[in-house]
């Protein structure tokens, strides 16, 4: 697993410089998910079959359905070529803070469907909490709604949550591959590609690895922010 089989330099090399990439795009994709998905889900479950939540239920299935390249030729066209808020592809020789506002096109292009995913399941579980027994003794009692959903609703309903968040992990990674072939970021998503299309698979089976030992982190992690979220799982 040290050298690439054609010529390329070896695999530890290549991935060195190559992970970091999509390390930050994944990082940041998440982190538009996770926050766009909470509020979104809170407007949507205080809103409960009105308007709001018909136009938001519509919106996440439209998101969800579209395919990842349809998502990604949509954006970069209206931002990118038409609005010219970010640059069309990638550069890899650019400052740090450049090379990190280039992500962002593509992190929303990761992150959208995700949190279309998260922000049906959170609403769920959030409607289903404020039917709870709690719930009501806390409306009685005057607390405001506000309050309602951010103290005693969100918390509760937020295990599931979590589960997907760490889940979808390999759907974003998938969804790189896409992203990173788009906006032409050499990660390891688009080598992967390349790696298949030359079978070079040193590298493949080095890029596997990689995602095997991240799904084992991850739920590792999941694990450990349940026993954060409610410490009665520690028993």
């Amino acid at each position: 697993m040290q050298f690439s089989t054609d010529g390329q330099p070896p695999v530890t090399e290549l991935l060195k410089e190559r992970i970091p990439r999509t390390v930050t795009l994944l990082i940041l994709g998440q982190l538009i998910a996770v926050l766009v998905s909470i509020p979104w889900a809170l407007i949507s479950a205080s809103r409960a079959d009105k308007f709001v939540d018909r136009l938001s239920t519509a919106t996440t299935f439209m998101l969800v359905a579209l395919p990842g390249f349809a998502l990604a030729i949509i954006l970069k066209y209206v931002f990118a070529i038409r609005l010219g808020w970010f640059p069309l592809t990638y550069r890899a020789l650019d400052p740090l803070q450049t090379r990190l506002f280039q992500m962002l096109l593509p992190g929303f292009v990761i992150g959208l469907p995700a949190a279309a995913i998260y922000q049906r399941l959170l609403r769920t579980d959030l409607i289903t909490t404020l039917q709870e027994d709690f719930i009501l003794m806390a409306r009685s009692k005057g607390v405001s709604k506000s309050r309602i959903l951010f103290k005693h609703a969100l918390r509760p309903s937020m295990f599931s949550f979590i589960t997907v968040v760490g889940l979808t992990t390999g759907a974003l990674i998938g969804g790189s591959i896409v992203v990173e072939t788009v906006f032409r970021i050499p990660g390891i998503g688009s080598t992967l590609v390349e790696a298949v299309l030359r079978h070079d698979f040193p590298v493949v089976l080095a890029i596997v690895m990689i995602v095997a030992t991240a799904f084992v982190l991850i739920n590792l992690l999941i694990d450990v922010v349940y026993t954060i979220i409610d410490p009665r799982v520690r028993r």
